[in-house]
């Protein structure tokens, strides 16, 4: 079997505007594909993660049909440790060089490349590398962010977290948190079409608010912004289901399918090729075509 993906591609493109310019995939949706560089991601940390190994994991997910390739160097699972710049750059670097020289295929063309990180700091060096994307799960916590992305105007996606899972209203808190940090960021010199909103699944949620968000992404879509979602083994599907981490590939991509339906173009996963077939099964049913502006 080769690696590269072969699926039948729908003739109606998605176009983003990401780093300046903009993002044509041949599908209409946008893939992510989790490149973990970390030693303790709860998805596949064994302790044992070297460079090469997270390039080959990077190159894997990419020919099974990620559009864009999002390199993570510190775990974003419960309890994780933080990890100071440094440390992060010297995992993240390796990736993101080897990843920019992937040569294009007939089947797929040049990775976009995207840094999970919510250091200014780190963000400031990879864009300097090459990096298209900053994928930041701290909602824009470090003060020197948005001079970073002013500067660099990457695409950027801007995650809704928060420590204590309280909420009277939990869709029109993160709409309103939204709202208020688009304004902050274009204000600062990022353009309103360079951000994706997460609406952060299991950041700061419990099972009632995660069900809440999903059953109501059309509040969170009328912002005008397209939504990524990051649903890949979270928790919830422990919670809701009893599914260990190793099991929740299928509801995982179950609900993929069920949130591209209700217009959800970006999606963020660690098992690209199941994503995206979820995806394409999707679009295929519905026969529509999710909103982006």
């Amino acid at each position: 079997m080769r690696d590269e993906y072969d699926l039948k591609r729908n003739a109606v493109p998605l176009k983003v505007a990401i780093a300046g310019g903009s993002l044509l995939t041949p599908d209409p949706f946008v893939l992510f594909g989790i490149v973990n560089a970390t030693p303790d991601s709860f998805f596949d940390g064994t302790g044992t993660i070297t460079p090469a190994a997270a390039i080959a994991r990077a190159r894997r997910v990419w020919k099974q049909g990620a559009h864009v390739l999002d390199i993570g160097g510190e775990s974003t699972r419960p309890y994780a440790l933080p990890v100071p710049p440094a440390e992060e750059l010297a995992r993240v670097l390796p990736v993101l060089r080897a990843a920019r020289a992937f040569a294009p295929s007939p089947f797929q063309t040049a990775p976009i490349l995207s840094v999970d990180t919510r250091h200014a700091e780190t963000a400031a060096a990879v864009l300097a590398e090459g990096a298209h994307i900053i994928n930041d799960v701290s909602g824009c916590a470090d003060p020197a962010m948005p001079a970073v992305l002013a500067l660099h105007k990457p695409g950027y996606v801007l995650t809704h977290a928060r420590d204590n899972p309280c909420y009277a209203d939990v869709v029109g808190e993160i709409r309103d948190f939204f709202a208020r940090a688009l304004s902050c960021l274009t204000a600062a010199g990022l353009p309103e079409d360079h951000v994706l909103l997460d609406p952060g699944i299991g950041f700061g949620k419990r099972l009632e608010h995660n069900l809440a968000i999903l059953r109501d992404l059309p509040r969170l879509l009328s912002l005008g912004r397209p939504l990524l979602l990051g649903l890949s083994n979270k928790s919830l599907f422990g919670d809701l289901l009893g599914l260990p981490p190793g099991r929740r590939g299928p509801a995982t991509q179950t609900l993929t399918a069920l949130t591209y339906a209700q217009g959800v173009a970006f999606h963020r996963a660690h098992d690209a090729r199941g994503a995206r077939e979820a995806l394409m099964l999707s679009h295929a049913v519905s026969g529509g075509h999710p909103y982006v502006r």
